[in-house]
């Protein structure tokens, strides 16, 4: 399980290695995403709170980035923060994140990207539920979900 400590440690010292990695040119991503995705994802863009179509959801499934498709967060770590943004405490797995200091608007936070293509997610701050103690804050634009089908 991932700390407060872990992230510092990655954001100075570098992040794990991915299992893979995805590069593509600006007018790739252009024409692969929407306007909203392209400037959440590529600018390091925010959406308004409370506004993201995955604030509210609980289905099972996992949080796919919406960029290369590589699985970033797992709905049974998914909480309630009432922040206005899908919360998670942990990645779905320790490679999948990549983080780096982020200095802008006058404060210090800790950025999270997806570690196989760097789109921006958005940020990870200690302040979320124990065990972890970690609530990472991320842009529904950045993610899809793919719900877990559930046979009946």
């Amino acid at each position: 399980m991932l700390t407060w400590k872990d992230i510092i440690n990655f954001s100075v010292n570098g992040n794990p290695i991915p299992d893979q990695r995805v590069e593509k040119s600006d007018a790739e991503w252009k024409a692969q995403l929407t306007p909203e995705q392209y400037r959440i994802t590529r600018q390091k863009g925010t959406e308004r709170p409370h506004s993201g179509a995955l604030c509210t959801a609980y289905d099972a499934g996992k949080y796919n980035c919406v960029c290369c498709g590589t699985p970033l967060f797992d709905s049974t770590i998914k909480f309630s923060s009432g922040t206005g943004w899908p919360s998670f405490t942990q990645p779905i797995k320790e490679n999948a994140i990549k983080y780096e200091k982020d200095s802008s608007y006058g404060m210090v936070r800790v950025e999270v990207m997806c570690n196989t293509c760097d789109a921006h997610l958005g940020h990870v701050f200690p302040d979320g539920p124990e065990p972890s103690g970690l609530r990472y804050c991320i842009n529904s634009e950045s993610m899809v979900l793919e719900k877990e089908i559930v046979n009946e």
